[in-house]
């Protein structure tokens, strides 16, 4: 298995440019959230416990996590959950709720990290490795830690491996 370092650097090269990681800032968390809403349902109560295949997504992502790096792990433990009472507040709603929510914040979110891989100039990093889908969360999560200037030694070892943060300048037609 890959290391932390490893997977944020392979998922950093692919976003190199400041506009990108913005609009993962925004994109991602929406994506994340819709997919917590639109497998919210169909779930069980066992013993106080909503069980969904949400619920069993977000426990393998925690286990992901938390396999790679503790402190990150507890976070993203934390923002998952967040992610789980919203999925199950709206998946109670009325089935036109529950669909336009989760399908609206899923197509916006991904139209918005397509904006940003226009100005990448990069397709996204899930294209050539299906791992970028649970990478890209704890990613936005590393973003954030390093711009607090949290984790400056695993910024280091990011930014040596796929190259400081840059604005991608088009290249000229002649």
């Amino acid at each position: 298995m890959k290391n932390l370092v490893e997977h944020l650097s392979q998922y950093a090269s692919y976003h190199r440019d400041p506009r990108n990681i913005a609009t993962h800032f925004i994109g991602i968390p929406m994506i994340v959230v819709a997919v917590t809403v639109l497998l919210s349902r169909p779930g069980l109560e066992l013993g106080g416990i909503r069980l969904s295949p949400a619920f069993a997504a977000a426990l393998a992502s925690v286990w992901f996590y938390l396999r790679l790096d503790l402190r990150f792990g507890v976070l993203m433990s934390a923002l998952l959950g967040a992610c789980l009472w919203a999925g199950q507040a709206l998946a109670v709603q009325g089935t036109s709720v529950w669909l336009v929510a989760g399908l609206g914040l899923f197509f916006i979110g991904w139209v918005i990290q397509f904006v940003g891989h226009y100005y990448e100039g990069r397709k996204p990093a899930f294209v050539d490795d299906i791992s970028g889908l649970i990478v890209g969360p704890l990613f936005v999560v590393a973003e954030l830690a390093f711009m607090l200037g949290l984790r400056p030694e695993l910024k280091a070892a990011v930014e040596h491996n796929a190259g400081p943060v840059a604005i991608r300048q088009k290249k000229a037609v002649v």
